[in-house]
């Protein structure tokens, strides 16, 4: 995935997919695209696939609150309780859209796993900071989906702690309050889950450090895989694109210099 981001030969969509286009089939993730909430009609496509195959598959679809507001989640709620998908909704609701809250998108007082409830589909809302919760309801919703009993809609209340793009905070643009930054800061998830692992004594101090160095010694290596790989060669840019653009031998607009 990180080669990929980086635009390198050696990623999961050999390079052209970049960070908004990422798709990886060997991990069972069919993709994402830039559009806000154009994967939830994917996402349902591939559940009525599996439906039609007969296949054991549950296929789950991520998005944040701001994607409830385009009209192709409203048709993709629809039909897969029409037709009682093996699907899984999952809404990360961080209370903004970019820089726009909530109270000025949507109504006051409706929660959005109400709308779902309202097209028939069971809502769930839960606490998305809670690790143990989210796996709880997710492990359900799967279940139930794989049984053949339909869809689900869980909505996450969570937040975004850094900028809407990129990897720096955007506080002083002044969209949100330090006040409010801080009560959601001191609600991480990794150190309440942290937290609950000591107190209860599945886990020493040291195991969890360990871990911790495990993981970052992946990520580095994940990183420096990325930085170290090559770009693709100039004779894959015919590939992958449409039979009368492939005969030609060349891209639309492409350079002959």
């Amino acid at each position: 995935m990180l080669a990929e981001i980086y635009g390198k030969a050696t990623g999961c969509a050999g390079g052209k997919g970049g960070s908004m286009h990422l798709i990886d089939l060997a991990a069972g993730f069919l993709g994402s695209t830039p559009i806000v909430g154009s994967t939830i009609p994917i996402a349902v496509g591939a559940a009525f696939g599996a439906a039609m195959r007969d296949e054991d598959r549950v296929t789950m679809i991520f998005f944040g609150d701001g994607a409830v507001e385009i009209g192709v989640f409203y048709e993709s709620l629809n039909f897969a309780a029409l037709k009682q998908l093996p699907v899984v909704f999952v809404c990360e609701n961080n209370l903004y859209s970019v820089y726009s809250p909530l109270p000025v998108r949507q109504p006051d007082g409706r929660p959005i796993a109400g709308i779902a409830r309202s097209v028939g589909i069971e809502s769930i809302e839960g606490d998305g900071n809670d690790a143990q919760d989210v796996h709880r309801l997710c492990a359900a919703a799967v279940q139930k989906a794989r049984s053949g009993a339909g869809p689900t809609f869980l909505e996450f209340a969570t937040y975004r702690w850094r900028e809407h793009c990129g990897p720096e905070y955007d506080n002083h643009i002044g969209y949100r309050s330090e006040a409010e930054y801080l009560a959601w800061k001191d609600r991480c998830p990794v150190a309440l889950l942290e937290a609950k692992l000591l107190a209860g004594g599945l886990a020493s101090r040291s195991e969890l450090d360990a871990m911790a160095g495990a993981l970052q010694r992946e990520i580095d290596a994940a990183v420096a895989f990325a930085r170290e790989s090559p770009f693709p060669g100039r004779q894959s840019m015919s590939a992958h694109v449409t039979a009368e653009q492939a005969g030609r031998g060349k891209l639309p607009c492409s350079s002959q210099n």
